[in-house]
This record gives structure tokens, C-alpha cells and sequence, in this order.
């Protein structure tokens, strides 16, 4: 199920971008880059429209996807309905 991310607060959107972001341990390379930073970054391309937020209730989790994910998970929320 997409959330729009724009109708999340700002507290509860940086905690779900901090807790996607941290989940993976990703390495950026040479540069160290700060968590706020990457969350800025996150957020940038949530409102590009590069990724999207969503929510799946059998986990109870949030996950961000790549906008090309997006109609293989529609069709995946209308057969579970």
C-alpha cells in the first residue's frame, strides 16, 4: 500500500527514512557522508518521485522503492484483495 509522503509529518517522515536508512549498513565509498545529509537526500528523491513510500501491514513495515516498482506492487495490493 503507498503512503503519500507528503501527509506524514516531518518528524515521522525523517524516522522512517533514518530507520530505511540504517537498516542496510550502506557504504558510500570514500566519502562519509552524516545521516542528515541522507536523509536530505532521501527525501529529495521521494519528492521527485524517484522513489516512493510504502507500507505492508503483514510486517507492520515501511519500505522505499524505486518509482519503476511501483505497478508491480499495485498489482500485488489488488490480488491480495
Amino acid at each position: 500500500m503507498e503512503i503519500p509522503h507528503s501527509q506524514l509529518s516531518k518528524e515521522v517522515l525523517d524516522a522512517v527514512i533514518e530507520e530505511f536508512i540504517t537498516r542496510e549498513g550502506t557504504d558510500y565509498g570514500d566519502r562519509v557522508i552524516s545521516l542528515d545529509d541522507k536523509v536530505e537526500q532521501v527525501r529529495g528523491q521521494l519528492d521527485r518521485g524517484d522513489v516512493f513510500l510504502s507500507f505492508d501491514p503483514l510486517s507492520q513495515s515501511c519500505q522505499l522503492f524505486p518509482r519503476e516498482f511501483r505497478a508491480a506492487l499495485q498489482s500485488l495490493d489488488e490480488e491480495e484483495s
